[in-house]
């Protein structure tokens, strides 16, 4: 099995439920049969969203490539970077590492026109003829503004021929609220706001929806999510430990 490196920290508690999830999905029988993983906790990575609103991008990738650099040095075999706002930057970042980095988005994209429900340690989106009774063509996209207004699930949705749908103003609004007041500071998430957002996608006529904000895979601490949903975080985690080498557990 290869090692694993992770740029985490943004945020922590994304971070935690990512490793607590990768282990509790790895086939394993004892210590031995888990991933060698290494950890970064860059929680003083400057904020995503607004280095790509300001177009200030200097501080984040030189975090980036020192944490790049320090992953590589440390002989991992892939990286994951449990943020998908961060995806924004993917080409930079991949271009300062030999070390594949997988691509939250895309993958994410892939899975959910497949009609991956996580936690099917058979799936394979290649050969899947797909587990829904229509073909996925608008996929709903929860995340922060400047995943929303980056396009970068937009881009990963028309690579497999399906239409990113995002929240109207004041929907997004929950969703920013949601990440920012409830999660990142350390509270129970108002579950109301995330029920006013699924309702409006499910009115626009949305086949599936993507969690695309790793803050919003804690939600799944306090609520089974709906099928229709699916959890970008699970899809990371499950490319993660297979691309690694070891085998995933339901």
């Amino acid at each position: 099995m290869e090692k694993l490196g992770v740029i985490g920290g943004m945020g922590p508690e994304a971070t935690s439920y990512f490793y607590d999830q990768v282990v509790r999905h790895t086939a394993a029988t004892c210590d031995q049969e888990h991933l060698n993983m290494v950890i970064l906790s860059c929680a003083s990575m400057p904020d995503r969203t607004r280095a790509i609103e300001t177009g200030d991008h200097a501080g984040l990738l030189a975090e980036m490539r020192a944490a790049t650099a320090a992953l590589e040095d440390l002989g991992c075999g892939h990286i994951a970077i449990p943020c998908n706002t961060s995806h924004y930057f993917y080409d930079a970042i991949q271009a300062m590492t030999s070390v594949p980095v997988i691509h939250m988005p895309r993958e994410a994209a892939r899975y959910a026109v497949a009609g991956a429900v996580a936690g099917e340690c058979d799936f394979d989106p290649e050969r899947s003829g797909g587990l829904f009774e229509r073909p996925i063509r608008r996929i709903g996209i929860m995340g922060t503004d400047g995943t929303v207004d980056s396009g970068v699930y937009a881009d990963a949705c028309a690579l497999v021929g399906a239409e990113a749908v995002v929240p109207s103003a004041p929907r997004q609004r929950d969703v920013m609220s949601l990440i920012y007041d409830d999660v990142k500071a350390g509270r129970e998430p108002d579950l109301d706001k995330f029920d006013r957002v699924l309702a409006e996608f499910d009115e626009g006529g949305c086949d599936r929806v993507i969690l695309a904000c790793t803050e919003l895979s804690v939600l799944g601490r306090y609520r089974a999510m709906p099928p229709r949903v699916l959890d970008a975080m699970d899809v990371l985690v499950r490319e993660s430990i297979v691309r690694c080498g070891a085998p995933y557990r339901a």
